[in-house]
């Protein structure tokens, strides 16, 4: 019961995502890629939600 609320706890905290994250060194420049491909990503996908709300739900002929 307790090891079940430590992991949901630990999951919720994302510890073991960061562990993994900071297992091995990662170089200035490799952060700084990962970062701006997930900034990019973020937008586009940003982007192509507000063009799908955009759309009418039929059209009228």
């Amino acid at each position: 019961m307790a090891l079940r609320r430590f992991k949901r706890g630990c999951e919720k905290a994302g510890i073991l995502t960061e562990t993994r994250r900071r297992e091995f060194y990662e170089k200035p420049t490799a952060m700084r890629k990962r970062k701006d491909a997930a900034a990019t990503k973020r937008h586009k996908r940003k982007v192509s939600m507000s063009a799908i709300r955009k759309k009418p739900p039929y059209k009228k002929f």
